[in-house]
């Protein structure tokens, strides 16, 4: 009986979606939100030139493999069905342009879904599972809006950053406990949205362009800032050649640009420099740890009672630490990295 019923589904199925290919192979949109639809019909692979297929409000857990040849497709939405991966075939639909995931039950992405969409720019994933991003998303290079809502995220990737493009990501209800410092090369990005995580000290990106900026249900004022007592400062003797190197590179020592090149080795440990808040200066291995409260660029539209926000940031001695401002505070002890060296 249920194999009768499961048939005559599948009929149905097929029957409407006949019904929806008006202009045969010629067809340009197919809509179909709230049919209850449990698949999608592997007939879809004879609409080549199909560019709008629109799903929405359906029970499709899994697409047909027939969907990957639909290489003029811009505009794929099957929000709110029963997915649960971000599906493989959508690498193969080079011309996409508008992503629509949301409301499904996704918590991960498979294998290679981020290889062929090139010319991507906007992917909703709201309403879903994800506990992580993977590194592999840094190859969607035309994203334009980036939206993980309402997920179950705890982290995401540095490669995130490296979005050229990006102008709105939209972070809003995760489990999120910091923000890479990358962050800062998002040269484009105009609207973050950081609401409702578990996020405690931010990154510097003051100088990032925002016009929209909301971090409100975050416990960023519930940390207790604390000054550094300790006065004196006892760097190893690769730190010390770590920061001499990095500082002569920066006055671009014409003698040390030349040496490098010949020490691949070097380069990639001193690349990992990072530079003192206060002095300016570069440094390896070791740190103190800070929060500075600063206010909020006057070009962002942000929550009314935001008034200061706490960035994080590092500063190379205790001798640079005694020289700070009245609204940075030391909140962790002095950490290292030697081991990179």
């Amino acid at each position: 009986m249920c194999d009768v019923y499961a048939s005559v589904h599948v009929f149905m199925e097929e029957k409407l979606f006949l019904r929806a290919v008006k202009g045969g192979k010629n067809t340009k949109i197919i809509t179909l939100n709230g049919k209850k639809m449990t698949k999608i019909p592997s007939t879809i692979g004879n609409l080549p030139g199909l560019k709008v297929l629109n799903l929405q409000k359906n029970l499709v857990s899994k697409v047909c493999s027939e969907l990957s040849t639909l290489t003029q497709l811009t505009v794929l939405n099957l929000g709110n069905n029963l997915l649960e991966e971000v599906p493989e075939e959508v690498k193969y639909l080079t011309s996409l342009k508008n992503l629509h995931l949301f409301g499904n039950r996704i918590n991960r992405f498979a294998s290679g879904a981020c290889d062929g969409l090139k010319n991507l720019i906007l992917l909703n994933l709201n309403n879903n599972q994800l506990t992580y991003i993977p590194k592999e998303v840094s190859r969607l290079e035309s994203l334009i809006y980036l939206t993980i809502n309402h997920n179950q995220l705890t982290s995401i990737p540095r490669e995130l950053c490296f979005l050229k493009n990006l102008s709105e990501l939209q972070l809003n209800y995760n489990q999120l406990i910091c923000i890479p410092e990358e962050i800062k090369f998002l040269k484009r990005l105009r609207k973050l949205f950081l609401a409702r995580n578990n996020i405690e000290v931010l990154p510097e990106f003051q100088h990032l362009k925002l016009k929209e900026f909301y971090c409100e249900g975050n416990p960023l004022f519930l940390k207790e800032p604390v000054s550094a007592v300790k006065q004196l400062d006892v760097l190893s003797l690769q730190e010390i050649t770590s920061r001499f190197v990095m500082n002569e590179l920066t006055e671009r020592n014409p003698f040390l640009m030349e040496a490098i090149e010949w020490y691949p080795e070097v380069w990639d440990i001193i690349s990992k420099g990072r530079k003192c808040a206060i002095c300016g200066k570069s440094f390896l291995g070791i740190w103190i740890e800070c929060v500075e409260f600063v206010s909020p660029s006057k070009n962002w539209k942000i929550s009314r009672n935001l008034t200061l926000v706490p960035l994080r940031t590092l500063i190379c001695s205790y001798q640079c630490f005694n020289l700070r401002g009245p609204n940075q505070f030391g909140i962790a002890r002095v950490q290292s990295s030697e081991k990179l060296i």
